[in-house]
């Protein structure tokens, strides 16, 4: 399995600590960078608006994310992976770019030069406990408005060595976390053994992905038909963004800052038994998802209508898929409940109400709240929040088959939490939930009370003879 979660539970071994960051030459260099055409994505400019935004928080406000991996030697190459880093961040141009905000408000993108992309190893010695390291990750990694807001770490011990990524949320995606795991592997692996197979597809350019977007979302207006729908769901929700059924106890006059829980929903048999019967009701997993989460906040919150956002991955050629990014959009899933308390009904109107939305890839949520007049009757603005609800099938990840023997993590920080937000995974091992919410006694019991109920329709849906 992997471990999600904040990076206050990440429990590293003791050992050698070793870190790769920008060497001071490209650092500087990175800062002369000029200015490139391309736009953030929408999903970007929010974030880094947000970040802005809050930017005199006694703590870092943006995300980062954390991906860790154990193997089973403690013999690193230094120099070989010092060489697989600077390729990875050639490899995926991401990394090249960091942005200011200009005159005007205008967001601007650095395009930082290949020659001077520089990472050099720093060796930080000897470390004993894990509260050092953590530490040490997210004080040495800066924030979404420096170029170099990601960073690389071993810890190595006699028999074993713990790899580290550590990145903004600006630069990556969940699934570009799994993937740039197994990049760095691979390349890692090319440097040190001749025979390494070339399994690595060539990488899309990401600022070419944010053009592209752009391009098309800057032809829409408030009557494009996308732009429609989204507006008429909304309105249909009493015009606002959905909300999480139950209260959060969340302070105005402070941060609420983030706390996580993960439970395991099934195993592999379980969920095998789980997906049958939604095929048999004309649904997919991700179809009984929602159904099962509809189900559960019927019961708490006796409503007959659901509506929900889930993230989706933009991701369209086999080179945008072996691509570093924020390849992300927010779509909606809404649909009726009616009398029925039947899974196998309600699993079908979930499903068609996911494809449904999947319709909406194209039409960037953000790009609609944009075309808002500031006279409008709905209840969204910029720097909107709402609950989330993603659900991945890993198993169909690159390199799924060694996130148990090297005890993968994915896990980010304590930053500000105003929602709730869950990740359902499916991995080869089995599936689970992991809930982020606000770091509140009434949010913890109200989530709580929520996950249990989840959990419950889950268990349900799964037997075999309902």
């Amino acid at each position: 399995m992997v471990d999600f979660g904040l990076i206050d539970e990440w429990e590293p071994a003791p050992g050698r600590l070793t870190g790769w960051v920008a060497s001071p030459r490209s650092a500087e260099r990175a800062r002369l960078a000029p200015v490139h055409p391309a736009p953030p994505s929408h999903q970007q400019e929010q974030y880094l608006r947000l970040a802005d935004r809050h930017a005199t928080a006694e703590f870092r406000y943006s995300g980062l994310c954390l991906v860790t991996a154990e193997i089973p030697t403690g013999d690193l190459d230094h120099a070989a992976m010092t060489r697989a880093v600077n390729a990875f961040l050639l490899r995926h141009d991401t990394f090249r770019t960091w942005f200011r905000i200009g005159p005007g408000g205008a967001m601007e993108r650095h395009l930082v030069p290949e020659q001077d992309v520089e990472f050099v190893p720093v060796d930080y010695g000897w470390v004993d406990d894990p509260e050092t390291v953590r530490d040490h990750v997210q004080k040495t990694t800066p924030g979404p408005f420096d170029w170099d807001c990601f960073t690389f770490g071993v810890i190595e011990r006699d028999a074993s060595t713990t790899l580290y990524l550590a990145v903004d949320h600006l630069h990556t995606d969940g699934f570009g976390q799994y993937l740039s795991g197994f990049d760095l592997a691979l390349l890692y692996m090319r440097e040190v053994w001749d025979e390494t197979p070339d399994q690595l597809v060539p990488a899309a350019s990401y600022l070419d992905y944010c053009t592209t977007e752009r391009a098309y979302t800057q032809q829409m207006s408030l009557t494009s038909p996308g732009v429609r729908k989204w507006l008429e769901l909304i309105r249909g929700n009493g015009g606002s963004l959905p909300s999480f059924p139950l209260d959060l106890g969340r302070r105005t006059d402070v941060y609420n800052r983030s706390a996580h829980r993960t439970v395991t929903l099934f195993d592999e048999d379980t969920a095998a038994r789980f997906e049958q019967r939604c095929r048999a009701n004309g649904a997919e997993f991700v179809g009984g998802v929602f159904a099962a989460i509809a189900l559960a906040e019927r019961d708490i919150a006796d409503s007959d209508y659901y509506f929900g956002m889930t993230p989706v991955t933009t991701r369209g050629t086999a080179a945008e898929r072996a691509s570093v990014g924020w390849y992300v959009t927010l779509l909606p899933v809404a649909f009726p409940l009616g009398p029925t308390t039947s899974f196998d009904r309600v699993v079908t109107r979930a499903q068609y109400a996911y494809e449904n939305g999947l319709r909406l890839t194209t039409t960037s949520f953000q790009r609609v709240v944009e075309l808002l007049p500031a006279d409008t009757d709905l209840d969204v603005s910029p720097g909107w929040a709402c609950p989330m609800i993603s659900y991945v099938d890993a198993r169909d990840l690159p390199g799924n088959e060694f996130f148990d023997l090297a005890a993968c993590g994915l896990y980010t920080n304590r930053a500000a939490s105003e929602q709730v937000l869950i990740w359902i995974n499916r991995l080869p091992g089995g599936t689970t939930l992991s809930v982020v919410h606000p770091d509140t006694p009434v949010a913890h019991g109200s989530v709580d009370r929520y996950v249990n109920r989840l959990a419950a329709v889950f268990t349900a849906a799964a037997r075999e003879n309902p």
